[in-house]
Parts: structure tokens; sequence; C-alpha cells
């Protein structure tokens, strides 16, 4: 009997994306909604059902808005989801709970991953231009000065060839394609593992997530949406999962959390080692790593998902204007540049959460617990916790931006998001006016003042949106002169005007991700402009 030959389907897109996961998910809505065609790849038959991370900032639902899901995905979260550190005696020590709206959204949301997963999905599936290949195995990639080749194998074990002219790995932590490129992933293993066990209809019910730093077995416990409960504990030595996950060994551990195991309907339950590691690099001429490719850390601050997603704010905005041909390919330089430190910066954050959950040493623990007492009747530093200070902001220093001398220049940051008002009076995001563009936002005066017609036509062909932000009275001022090509906004309090006040400048120059590139004033618009072509690498 004769085998059939069958022929070899060719897939040509403008973007392959390796991982159905929130990164790679994220980075295809965004550029499929700037109507770059893009093909999903993922070895599995489905998106991952089971509850994975638990946290979700509001970087991360800033990105959300971006793709116009944000709606969608609010009702699958708990905001304001405070974080509290326990010394053994169930004191509190850190109280983490900030309430800020700086970037129009709670800083810490609770949330089950699969359910926003499927929000993205789900998004992706209202364009023309995207599709997603479930149950593809990768054999094989290769890529040349034109674009990049992958061979997979489907679910019939028929090869298909995908040809596109870049490939954004967001394959995971254990990623093929960083691995076959060869490229260093440098960090190290933690000694002792987690099992984490999810319960539907929470036996506690009690608000917020607590960590727990019990000397015996340290764990943590989290309330999550839809009643869900969570608990981590730490995997002693000589503990296996296959012994751990036994229902008898289970309701052990449940017992030491809970007064009694009746009736507990565990969704499921699985050991983790925690790794913290990032690449050498992130980009290798058309092939891009992103989230836990790129980078993994421990879980205790909530980070890696959000890293993962301020990866894909970060390099699909740069990849849109590339592919489109707005940019060229070296804009896409500058994602390692700006990602990598601070990627870093997170995995370090994290690493040292472990430590004070669980020290290495018991004498580390009776210092923690002296000083975590004695800090916490210091009201500054009791502040300091409570607003989530400590975690490092996103700061670009080089990239694409231009950065100035100015003391603490906010050019590198990512920009506020107040509520402001529109003409017709109703009250909306700053991002809802600004969409997925950049922006030149003047306060008070007209944007245009001072542009060149070429610069005009070099920003249009960006795709910008000119904004003047006044006081919200002045709206209605039969005196205000309409600019065509200008967005009017009102500012209902004083967000803007303060952090212009803190500034030498009136108008500033953000990112479609939101991040501020330049400073200027009316007088030195024209030359700012200029000077940020050359570092966006416009064509």
């Amino acid at each position: 009997m004769f085998a059939v030959k069958t022929e070899t389907q060719t897939i040509t897109t403008e973007v392959a994306i390796l991982g159905a996961g929130p990164v790679g998910l994220t980075i295809a809505n965004y550029l499929s909604k700037q109507g770059v065609q893009v093909t999903v790849i993922e070895q599995l038959d489905s998106l991952i059902d089971y509850p994975r991370a638990i946290g979700i900032d509001d970087e991360s639902l800033r990105t959300i808005q971006s793709l116009g899901l944000i709606n969608q995905v609010l009702p699958h979260t708990t905001p304001d989801h405070a974080m509290r550190f326990l010394t053994p005696k169930g004191h509190c020590f850190a109280d983490i709970q900030p309430l800020t709206r700086e970037f129009g959204f709670p800083r810490r949301n609770a949330f089950i991953q699969p359910q926003v997963d499927q929000v993205l999905l789900q998004g992706l599936k209202k364009y023309d231009t995207a599709q997603i290949l479930f149950s593809r195995q990768l054999k094989e990639f290769s890529q040349d000065a034109h674009g990049v080749t992958l061979k997979v194998n489907n679910k019939n074990n028929s090869e298909e060839i995908i040809q596109a002219q870049y490939l954004i790995a967001c394959d995971g932590g254990n990623s093929i394609v960083r691995r076959t490129l060869n490229i260093a992933f440098d960090g190290e293993t933690a000694p002792n593992q987690w099992i984490v066990i999810d319960i539907e209809n929470d036996p506690l019910a009690t608000p917020h997530i607590y960590l727990c730093c019990d000397p015996v077995r340290p764990y943590v416990s989290a309330a999550l949406p839809h009643g869900i409960r969570r608990f981590e504990f730490m995997v002693m030595p000589g503990e296996t999962q296959e012994e751990l996950s036994r229902p008898e060994n289970i309701n052990q551990l449940l017992a030491k959390v809970l007064p009694n195991t009746e009736n507990i309907e565990v969704i499921r339950q699985r050991v983790y080692t925690h790794n913290a590691r990032i690449a050498d690099k992130f980009r290798v001429d058309r092939i891009l790593l992103a989230g836990d490719a790129a980078h993994i850390m421990p879980v205790w601050q909530g980070q890696g998902y959000n890293s993962g997603m301020r990866d894909a704010f970060n390099l699909a905005w740069k990849m849109a204007l590339v592919v489109q041909g707005k940019a060229s390919a070296s804009l896409l330089d500058s994602y390692q540049v700006e990602r990598k430190d601070h990627a870093k910066a997170m995995i370090d954050l994290s690493v040292m959460a472990g430590h004070v959950l669980a020290p290495p040493t018991k004498w580390q623990g009776f210092v923690r617990d002296g000083i975590a007492h004695a800090l916490n009747y210091i009201k500054p530093i009791k502040q300091y916790l409570l607003e989530m200070r400590f975690k490092p902001m996103p700061k670009y220093h080089t990239g694409a931006l231009l950065a100035d001398s100015q003391k603490n220049s906010p050019v590198g940051k990512m920009f506020i998001q107040p509520r402001v008002q529109l003409a017709s009076g109703e009250q909306v995001l700053l991002d809802d006016v600004i969409g997925n563009h950049f922006a030149i936002m003047a306060w008070g005066v007209n944007p245009h003042w001072g542009l060149s017609e070429k610069s005009m036509q070099q920003w249009q062909k960006l795709g910008v949106q000119f904004i003047q932000v006044i006081p919200a009275v002045q709206l209605n001022n039969p005196q205000l002169k309409h600019v065509e090509g200008v967005i009017t906004v009102g500012e209902t309090a004083t967000e803007i005007r303060t952090w212009f006040g803190k500034t030498t400048a009136s108008i500033v120059i953000l990112r479609p991700d939101r991040f501020v590139a330049a400073l200027a004033i009316p007088q030195t618009l024209e030359q700012t402009s200029q000077q940020l072509f050359q570092k966006l690498s416009v064509q």
C-alpha cells in the first residue's frame, strides 16, 4: 500500500506570531487593528483554560484599552486588589493597596487569565487580515534578508509552510525559537517549588491577597473574581508533585488554612518552579522574542504577565510602522534597548519579594519581622509601601525618544491618562481621544503652530492626533478658534496642567504606547519634530 503524498500548503503573511498566549494575542490584535496581516501559530488545540496569572496592573489594562477590548475585560477583574504580607504571628507588615488612577485604571487588579485570553482571541476573530492556527507543531524555521519561513505540521501531520516578513516568538520560557537561535537565557532557578491549588466556590471569601510568611510552610491565599480562591504552598524538600497531588495530601495542605476540607471543589493543582532569567538579546534580524520567551520571573509581584504585556505594547506599534513602510527596520532595535533593563528590574523586585515571603535562612526571617514591625510605625515608609512606590516604573533613557537634560524629565515615561471633556460635553479617558496614534498635545495653544509643511506631512504620514487642552469651562467660549485637524478637549480637573507645570514645556509628543517621546514649546516644535523623526527611523 502506497502513502498518498499531499500537497504542502503555503501561507503568506506579514507578521507570524508563535504562541497564542496573552502576549501573542495582544500583539496580533494591535497589528490587526492597524491593518497589518498576522498569522498566530499555536501548538495546543485551544487556549489554556486553567487559571495562571492572577494579577493585572494599570499599564496592562491601558494596553487592552488600545485594542478596544477594555469593556469586555473589566468585568473579569477585581479592582484595587490589596496585597498584604503577614508575619508568622499574623501581623501585617506590608499593606500594598495603591488607590491612584494615574493611568486611568486601578494599579492592582485581580483577574483570571483564561477569561481575558478568551476576550483577546474573540477580538482577533473580527479582523479579516488575521488568522489563528491551532494544533500546529513548529518543525523548523529560517530567515534571510527578505523574510522568515516556518515549517509546521498540522493535526493531520501534514506540512504547512508559513512565509512572513517578521516572526515574533511568544512561545514561553522554554522557547524553541530562542533555543534554536542559541540566545543565552541567564539567571537562576529558585531552590524551592510551590504547589498552586485553585478552588471553585471560595470557602473563605475574604477579599485581597495574603502572603503568609509561615516559617514551617509559607503560603499565599488569594481571592479571585467569580468566587475562585487560590492557595499556594511551598513544596518542602523531599516532596514530589505526584505525592502532593494525592487528594489526601491536598486536604492536608488545605487544612492548614481552612476550618475543614469538606465539599472543597478543586479546579486544578500544579507544582511550579520559579525562575528568574532574561534573554541576552530580544532580536535577531527578522525574529524577535517577547513575553516569557524573553524573560521569566517569580510570581510574587504579579509582574510576569504584566512585563509581557509591556513588551507587546512597546513592540507592536513599532512593528506596524516598519511593516507599513513608514519606518525602517532599525526602529525595532529600540525594542530591546527600552525593554530589557526594565524587565531585569522587575525580575529583581520579584526575587526580593520572594525572599521576604520565604527567607533563605531562619535568621533573615527574624531580622525581617523585627524591621517590619518597626517600619510599620514610620509613616513615610508605610505610605511608600501603601502606594506601591517601590515598583520600578518603566523609564526609557535611550531608544525611540529624545532624551533631555531636565532633572526628573518625564521623557521616556508613560504619560498620565485623566478623563477629559469633549465639545459635546461627554467625558472620556484621554486615550479614547488619541486612538492608536502618535499625539502632539499642547496646553492652551494650537499644536500646529510652528510646524513646517514638510513636518506636517511627515506627522500625518505616521498618523498623528493634534490635541489642544484647555480648561473645560472654556469649551463653550464663542471666541474659541477651531483649527481644522485639531481636537480640542477640556480638562475637568488639573492633572494635565499640573503635569506640564513640572516641566519647562507646553507641548508633549506621545508615542502610540503612551510614552513621552519628546517635549517642546511652540517655537521649538519644528526642530524637535525633525530630530525625533531621525530617532524613529522615519522613511
